[in-house]
């Protein structure tokens, strides 16, 4: 069946372009949640005008993403659990526990299904993408430590050389 989307779909498409999808996908979500409408050749008349309107949209948004996306990369979680000696978690770290810490640090309100992440089971550092636009994607690092144990995040790469930069800069200043 073919279609006109009307909104920007993910692993889809962007509003007014005209896909051809499964009948049931088009008939069951797309146009049921106002995402798509037949591609009729009134429709497809309208396409270009849709396409303008969602591009000034897609505008607006990525400038409100990127503020958000800076709030949001590199942020840290620390989250205790009960753990096995194995280190396998008694339950698990869900993405909606992921997306309360966020949303209570950074006054945001970012929806569950924005991450990508399958529920965490086991200790240690983990990296969770948070997929605000198709191309602004920061990612938060998630820490899943045992009950009553002190919270220590492993450094990057890049954390370590800015952390020796800054050493190597104090102790010049004190050499002078």
């Amino acid at each position: 069946m073919k279609i006109l989307l009307l909104k920007d779909v993910y692993k889809l498409g962007h509003a007014g372009d005209i896909k051809k999808v499964a009948d049931g996908y088009a008939r069951n979500f797309l146009i049921p949640q106002g995402f798509a409408a037949l591609a009729t050749p009134a429709a497809v008349k309208h396409a270009e005008e849709i396409r303008a309107h969602a591009n000034v949209l897609r505008e607006q948004m990525k400038g409100e993403m990127m503020t958000l996306s800076e709030k949001i990369d590199g942020l840290r979680i620390a989250f205790p659990m009960k753990a096995g000696e194995t280190g396998k978690l008694y339950g698990s770290i869900t993405s909606q526990m992921i997306v309360d810490e966020i949303n209570r640090q950074t006054g945001a309100e970012i929806d569950r299904h924005n991450l990508e992440v399958s529920p965490i089971r086991t200790l240690g550092e983990h990296t969770v993408v948070v997929r605000l636009t198709a191309d602004i994607n920061p990612s938060v690092r998630v820490l899943v430590h045992r009950e009553g144990e002190k919270v220590v995040f492993q450094e990057t790469a890049e954390e370590a050389e800015a952390a020796v930069e800054t050493a190597e800069t104090v102790e010049a200043s004190d050499a002078e």
